[in-house]
């Protein structure tokens, strides 16, 4: 393939400024540059200052190894096998240095491999910038920003399809699919996020290739999941997801229970529910749980579960917990959820048995537990739903008003006087725990 020759952008005629750039970001540009190197922001930082929205992360394209920026910088470590990449780290923050890749057409190498489909499995020859921007995945993810001249490099007409707001592929869309399914999901992600349109033939494929997503690594899908659905847009990728056939692929028994055990549509009104729900926490900037969030997206097949196993004459608190048990074993097979997140889900659901226990002393005692707050929420999101009749949400809405949990007593009571404290011995030391 012909390398491409860059558009080149100075200062006077883009809005990227080093204000708006990460200092952690700039210090590590910087320090590669002395060391020798060629050092460029690159990828979606760059698009999202020229779109007028401060990014998150800052990515940095170098022409130096792996092992090399590593050397540079005591803070960093080496990660991934697939790609691998160097993270720079400034406390919580994460600076992600990756170096320029090689064209996909060059001769597999032990650097390089690709299984019969097309699937690269390992991509870790390197090349020049001008093979790099071939091999990113978007022209809007495609920019470079240097922190010496200033200047923005553009050799994929990037900044006509930022101003155009449309989200192109890089390449044959078949060729780039099959090389990394997870495209597609980027794909759907960015055009909502950004409010660009997909070009329509990397769009129409998409459909076509969807199944590949069954390819993917399953503790990859997890997190590339959660990212889909705790972006702002949620509820409009899953419109989408379902469009294109992705959510079939990954998420095959939910996908079942929604074509062939939802006549009424209650479970994909649920769904619904709670990517709304979800959308409206990241505004208002709110903290959202993964957990919650896959217990939200498996619950038609583990209420389809419960009831038919309710049916075969099991009692509800045992037909939950095999019905959870066996939904969540058909899922793990697309994508690997941490057992961490396995269990809070489990007591989401067995919550939903618990908050109907309400008489008595019942309630004081429910709202103590541990997952107390999710299950009511989900609660109310079923009966939004229309899964069961409404008055039970309402019934423990009022009821937390009268009897609110412990920690909220704390924080809303007036301190009582405090008896005068004992002088504690001169030598004595205080627990720093």
């Amino acid at each position: 393939m012909k390398s491409p020759q860059a558009r080149i952008i100075p200062r006077n005629e883009h809005s990227i400024s080093r204000k708006l750039i990460s200092p952690s970001a700039l210090k590590v540009m910087y320090r590669l540059e002395q060391a020798g190197f060629k050092a460029y922001l690159v990828g979606g930082s760059i698009r999202d200052i020229l779109l007028g929205i401060q990014p998150k992360d800052f990515d940095i394209a170098t022409n130096a190894h792996p092992e090399q920026v590593h050397k540079l910088f005591s803070n960093s470590r080496l990660i991934g096998r697939r790609f691998k990449l160097v993270h720079v780290l400034f406390g919580r923050e994460v600076i992600e240095v990756a170096t320029f890749r090689a064209s996909s057409d060059k001769e597999e190498s032990p650097s390089q491999r690709q299984t019969a489909d097309g699937m690269l499995t390992r991509d870790n020859v390197y090349g020049t910038i001008e093979e790099d921007a071939l091999r990113r995945d978007f022209t809007a993810n495609a920019l470079y920003y240097s922190a010496t001249d200033f200047n923005i490099y553009d050799y994929t007409n990037a900044i006509e399809d930022i101003e155009e707001k449309q989200l192109r592929l890089i390449g044959d869309p078949e060729e780039r699919y099959r090389e990394d399914p997870v495209r597609m999901l980027r794909a759907l992600r960015f055009a909502e996020k950004l409010g660009f349109s997909i070009e329509s033939n990397a769009e129409h494929a998409i459909s076509d290739f969807a199944q590949l997503m069954q390819s993917v690594a399953s503790a990859r899908l997890f997190d590339e999941v959660i990212k889909l659905f705790v972006s702002g847009c949620g509820l409009n990728i899953y419109f989408r997801l379902k469009q294109h056939t992705l959510f079939e692929a990954m998420f095959p028994a939910v996908a079942n229970s929604l074509a062939n055990h939802d006549s009424e549509g209650t479970y994909d009104r649920f769904i619904q529910a709670g990517l709304l729900n979800t959308d409206k926490r990241i505004k208002e900037d709110k903290p959202i749980t993964p957990a919650f969030l896959y217990a939200v997206l498996l619950w038609p097949e583990v209420h389809r579960l419960w009831i038919q196993k309710q049916s075969e004459g099991l009692p509800e608190f045992p037909a939950m917990q095999q019905a959870a048990q066996a939904a969540i074993e058909s899922q793990l097979s697309s994508i690997m959820i941490p057992k961490r997140f396995l269990l809070n889900m489990k007591e989401i659901w067995e919550m939903q048995i618990r908050l109907t226990k309400n008489h008595g002393n019942r309630g004081l005692q429910i709202v103590q537990l541990p997952r107390f707050r999710a299950g009511y929420d989900f609660l109310l999101l079923r009966e939004k739903a229309g899964e069961i009749i409404p008055g039970l949400g309402d019934w423990w809405t009022k009821f937390q008003i009268t009897n609110p949990p412990p920690e909220h007593k704390r924080r809303t009571e007036r301190p009582k006087s405090r008896p005068s404290r004992r002088k504690r011995p001169p030598n004595s030391q205080r627990n720093s725990n």
